[in-house]
């Protein structure tokens, strides 16, 4: 539970996220949750018009109430509604914008966003790049095939990896990796342990640095529902945001990048809107659905992130002067208030790691505005979302979930290559 005298353990990025109250009937009192364990509890609410059972129910098992379940962010998508492949331009998708104050919606398209933007807004986008992390190998022994893609670098030659099928990826096992026409590459790779989640950490040899080989030997690293049996030429430049820095980590797009061009930008800066950049470097494990039934169960894995000076100034002035902050991008979201929930409301120069879930309720510090894609059902990236909608309450996923209605009617594009929503 939250106090008043700092974030509550939700709030917290470092630490796990406690349930959160889905009950209707109390969600008035929310504010009283917040503050429950405090000494002044009785004095500060004795004069609420609470009834005798609501009073009881309320301090029963020290408001043991139900807690928010992952199937209440399931939908049903038709399956031909999951882009396969992206627009001719970048800025050709489509755009829904959801109003939070009202539940109003537009139709828009991608190219309209400069003219929903205002002059001193703030727009913080996620300039990681995103590297060729799958690659192919066959069992040196037995000739059988793998499929890698890389997670997570622990030194030079040494990364946390998924395989598939992982269940002949025993500790041990010799893997002889090949190029994209399944040519020997010279490099091998061996299984040195298997962790909690399932991934293998490999050590590369044949290669000073397994790194400088990716661009001959990787591939880009679609997400499943992206049917490919090859990598195609398009996705290599379009699963890649036209900002993309040289920090280069992510193994998953930050998708909501993908609309824009170098054209929109200049238009967007036309408008005196400024523009920044946080690093935060995608794992696959921000796709993944929730399994735990209650999202409180779930564990988020840790993303590298950074976020430099000149963003932290240009944030911080937007806030203290009443300008909004524009987030591109849930791992935008995640890096700002993952900074912000240990800093009083501000964010500071950081380099770090964050395993912060939002989910409703969760009391947003930063961001003001949102630029996003259409997500999974059951998501972690879903649930961030319907916090969004209604910060500090829990509407926020019936607002989501009709708004996602709205889209399927009108047969708008899901998920990695699909189109985009803002809410403003």
């Amino acid at each position: 539970m939250g106090t008043a005298n700092g974030p509550s353990p939700h709030d917290a990025p470092f630490l796990p996220t406690k349930p959160h109250f889905v009950n209707k009937k109390f969600q008035v009192f929310f504010d009283l949750f917040r503050s429950y364990s405090q000494p002044r509890f009785r004095t500060r609410y004795r004069h609420w018009p609470l009834s005798a059972r609501d009073r009881l129910q309320l301090e029963n098992q020290n408001l043991k109430l139900a807690a928010v379940r992952t199937a209440d962010f399931n939908f049903s998508l038709p399956p031909e509604l999951i882009a396969q492949h992206p627009t001719p331009r970048r800025d050709d998708s489509r755009l829904l914008v959801l109003h939070r104050h009202d539940g109003q919606t537009e139709h828009r398209r991608f190219r309209h966003l400069p003219e929903l933007l205002h002059e001193g807004d703030v727009l913080v986008m996620n300039d990681s790049r995103v590297i060729p992390a799958r690659l192919r190998g066959q069992n040196a022994r037995t000739n059988g095939r793998f499929e890698i893609l890389l997670i997570e670098e622990i030194a030079p030659n040494d990364w946390w990896t998924m395989l598939r099928p992982a269940k002949r990826a025993s500790v041990g096992r010799p893997i002889a990796l090949q190029d994209p026409r399944g040519n020997p590459a010279g490099i091998d790779a061996e299984v040195m342990e298997k962790n909690e989640a399932g991934w293998r950490r490999l050590k590369f040899s044949g290669t000073p640095d397994i790194r400088d080989r990716l661009e001959q030997l990787g591939e880009t690293p679609l997400p499943p529902y992206i049917h490919r049996s090859r990598e195609q030429q398009e996705d290599r430049e379009r699963y890649q945001t036209v900002y993309a820095g040289a920090a280069a980590g992510s193994v998953a797009a930050p998708t909501a990048g993908l609309h824009f061009t170098t054209n929109s930008l200049a238009q967007i800066r036309g408008r005196g809107v400024e523009i920044c950049f946080v690093t935060l470097h995608v794992g696959p494990g921000t796709f993944l659905p929730v399994k735990a039934e209650e999202p409180a169960a779930h564990k988020m894995h840790e993303e590298r992130f950074e976020v430099g000076l000149e963003t932290v100034r240009r944030v911080n002035a937007a806030k203290s002067s009443g300008r909004r902050v524009v987030a591109v991008g849930t791992t935008t979201v995640r890096a700002l208030e993952s900074i912000a929930a240990s800093n009083h409301g501000k964010i500071v120069e950081n380099k770090g790691k964050t395993d912060i879930f939002i989910y409703p309720p969760f009391r947003f510090q930063i961001a003001d505005a949102l630029l996003t894609n259409f997500h999974l059902p059951c998501s972690t990236l879903l649930m961030l979302v319907s916090a969004f909608v209604a910060a500090d309450e829990i509407r926020g996923r019936e607002m989501i979930l009709k708004a996602y209605a709205e889209a399927i009617r009108e047969r708008y594009r899901f998920f990695s290559y699909g189109d985009a929503m803002l809410i403003l």
